[in-house]
């Protein structure tokens, strides 16, 4: 079973607006290509967990922010 994950795209949306970032300066952050993280973004595929642990700690939130499992950064 595939799991999508919305919320996470949303969230990260919401992080990379706060800091006023492209979509393109994200991809190159984290070494994928626009097309991947656009498609991250829109909760269209799975992010693997080391991508997750950096995404957290570059927007300083916790993981479970991250994936909407809390509220609290």
């Amino acid at each position: 079973m595939e799991i999508k994950m919305p919320e996470f795209g949303r969230r990260l949306k919401l992080l990379r607006n706060e800091r006023a970032m492209t979509q393109k300066a994200m991809a190159e952050l984290l070494g994928k290509t626009e097309r991947h993280y656009q498609d991250m973004e829109s909760g269209k595929i799975n992010v693997p967990g080391l991508t997750l642990i950096k995404l957290a700690d570059y927007f300083d939130v916790s993981i479970d922010f991250m994936v909407g499992r809390r509220d609290e950064k």
